[in-house]
């Protein structure tokens, strides 16, 4: 089986039948494989075949991620202390499946180390290494694996050998000595030259145990009948080819050119085919196992052979019996399998099968066994709790469907019905003294924008897109700004009408209406301004934010730069400030121009909203972010509806007789 003689150009006319040990090799590696082995010992002889043998065996066994933990050899002649070596390297070592490759010498060898059959060990077997019939053997080598050359029936040679005796075949001293060992006779014709008694004439190899005397099993016999019947078929074709020419001398040279193609077929049925003078390789897998009346068999229990460049393992696994000491397909492994979901760390200067498990980070999978690496999902996607795939991340954002985006769409309703039903109110009454007090035009348009401002959450609820996102920032700012400001232009006109003392002059004409004018346009044109110039230079747009929280995708606004908010936010709260300081001035004014109190105490409210708005807003992310923002719409909006129209709606509706002229006189008067 030695691989050095597939060199054709050392030697042209070298022909096997055998396939060569790499052959052998990687079908052991197949095996291994196959029942997820990756943790084994090698024993074999000392000696120059062994060890070249070993070092492929090394090599291709590492390629294919196979850990060797010990490779042992045994001395070519008996030595007692290196026997012992090898003993304690077995009886240390962790792995199930021990790799043996000898030769005969090596199975006595083997044999000879003491309790070896101690050992929970799967021995698996090259076809070299034979195994004696010793009970020690079967002891050892029960459930192992041997992996040995294919073989096929001979038509007539079973009966052949079991018929044959001494009788027959006087001459065959092989044969003498076989059957002088199992009956302990000899024919008629030689008792005189031995103290053996007479053979009975029902003595005969059919009687014998077939572990003792194998006539199935014949795999290097079957591949030496191959080759006589490739040379026959060669010298045929050559024979052939002589009378197409017309010679009369047998090229011999020519069944070269038979041999490195022969293709025939045995009568077992058997098809050979060699390919450049090498037979495609074939494998037989048997399990050794003892049977119910004590002695060794070998079951076939797979075939290994060549598909295309692949080797294929056919197995037939429930009808291995493994050793008694594993009630199941035993497990080699340096460390257990890295379930998905984990990944694979090495040990410091540790061989590559033994490892640990690491879970994957948090946005890490693994969807195999034995992955070195996680890898992280797309961002739409999220690892499952076992991080052994990716499942579609939940996107999230203040939807109409959500209970708190409904909860939010509902009080918007009731906000807007209110400041709408308020408005019908003094539209009503606009011509009662209470309402025409402190600037009526003023009134309705904080009017009209409270009722704007409150549907302006509808804005900030739903999906977000490109329009929503550049308007309701700009919208919500300059509404509100607009609604500030006419708050502010009616505290500076109470204040400056309270100190004209000339009725009839131009000032408090101006004041009464040009100025309150004057002043809710420059203010209301500093917020307009001011989002004019975020919108066009860096708007703002919805993004997808998978960062925020795990398992979910946020779609936002971003609003690009973040101080161009503030800014905004800001001025709305100096114009708020400014307010409540005049009306806090003004609250002491009297009782006819008196609105002075309502509105300090709507400033205060509006302030204290805004004031606790950025702490909350800054700490939370996602659609609880937009749910702080709508919140603070609603509260100043109710705070200033609440603050400033409720008491007079309490006149108009309740106490009507407050709402005339003479009773304001009076309180007037009073004063």
């Amino acid at each position: 089986m030695d691989s050095r003689f597939n060199n054709h150009f050392q030697f042209p006319s070298f022909y096997r039948t055998v396939p060569d040990e790499r052959d052998q090799i990687q079908t052991i590696i197949l095996l291994l494989k196959h029942f997820g082995w990756n943790w084994v010992g090698i024993l074999s002889l000392d000696d120059e075949d062994s060890s070249m043998i070993n070092m492929r065996l090394k090599s291709l066994l590492g390629k294919n991620g196979i850990c060797v933990e010990f490779a042992v050899t045994l001395p070519y002649y008996h030595n007692f202390l290196q026997n012992e070596n090898v003993f304690y390297s077995l009886s240390r070592s962790t792995c199930s499946i021990v790799i043996l490759y000898g030769n005969t010498q090596f199975s006595q060898l083997f044999l000879d180390i003491r309790q070896i059959s101690a050992f929970n060990k799967i021995f698996v077997l090259f076809g070299t290494f034979l195994i004696d019939n010793t009970f020690s053997y079967f002891i050892t080598f029960n459930g192992s694996l041997l992996v040995n050359l294919h073989s096929a029936k001979i038509p007539g040679l079973k009966d052949y050998l079991l018929d044959m005796n001494p009788e027959k075949y006087p001459d065959n001293p092989m044969l003498l000595d076989a059957w002088n060992m199992e009956f302990f006779c000899l024919p008629e014709s030689l008792l005189n030259i031995s103290n053996y008694e007479a053979c009975r004439e029902s003595y005969s190899f059919r009687s014998v145990n077939p572990s003792y005397y194998d006539v199935e099993n014949f795999c290097y016999t079957f591949n030496v009948y191959s080759a006589v019947y490739a040379l026959a078929f060669s010298l045929h074709n050559t024979c052939v080819y002589k009378k197409e020419i017309r010679t009369k001398k047998l090229l011999l040279w020519q069944m070269n050119r038979y041999l490195r193609r022969a293709h025939f077929t045995t009568k077992g049925a058997e098809e050979i085919q060699l390919n450049e003078g090498k037979v495609s390789p074939r494998f037989d897998l048997l399990n050794i196992i003892i049977t119910p009346n004590k002695s060794l068999s070998k079951i076939k229990v797979g075939d290994f052979y060549n598909h295309g460049r692949e080797m294929i393992l056919q197995l037939n696994a429930s009808a291995v019996q493994w050793n008694p000491k594993f009630p199941q397909t035993p497990r080699s492994l340096c460390s257990e399998s890295c379930l998905p979901g984990y990944q694979k760390h090495q040990h410091e200067g540790a061989q590559p099968c033994c490892h640990y498990c690491v879970p994957c980070p948090e946005n890490g999978i693994t969807e195999r066994n034995d992955m070195e690496k996680c890898y992280k999902c797309p961002e739409d996607r999220w690892p499952n709790e076992r991080r052994d795939t990716c499942i579609l991340r939940t996107i999230e954002f203040l939807s109409y469907g959500d209970t708190l985006g409904m909860s939010f769409v509902f009080m918007t309703l009731i906000f807007c019905f209110g400041a709408v039903i308020i408005f019908a109110i003094f539209l009503k009454h606009k011509d009662t003294p209470i309402v025409k007090a402190n600037n009526q035009m003023l009134s309705f348009i904080l009017l009209i924008s409270l009722i704007l401002s409150s549907l302006c959450p509808l804005l900030f609820i739903g999906y977000p897109t490109k329009i929503s996102c550049l308007l309701r920032q700009a919208v919500f700012g300059t509404i509100f700004s607009v609604a500030v400001s006419s708050v502010l232009a009616k505290t500076v006109t109470v204040v400056l009408a309270f100190n004209v003392t000339r009725p009839i002059s131009l000032l408090n004409k101006w004041v009464k209406k040009e100025f309150s004018v004057f002043l809710l346009i420059i203010c209301s044109l500093g917020q307009l301004v001011i989002c004019v110039f975020w919108l066009v230079f860096t708007p703002p747009f919805p993004e997808y934010d998978s960062q925020v929280e795990a398992g979910k995708i946020i779609l936002q606004c971003n609003e690009n730069v973040v101080i161009a908010f503030y800014i905004m936010i800001g001025y709305m709260g100096f114009l708020a400030m400014f307010g409540f300081i005049v009306a806090f001035l003004a609250r002491k004014l009297p009782d006819t121009f008196n609105e002075a109190q309502y509105i300090t105490f709507s400033m205060l409210v509006f302030c204290s909203v805004w004031i606790s708005f950025i702490p909350a807003y800054l700490s939370t992310r996602g659609k609880y972010m937009v749910a702080v923002e709508v919140f603070a719409i609603l509260s100043s909006s109710a705070g200033l509806m609440g603050c400033i129209f409720i008491p007079k709606c309490y006149i108009i509706l309740m106490r009507p007789e407050l709402n005339v002229k003479a009773t304001i006189a009076q309180r007037k008067v009073f004063r």
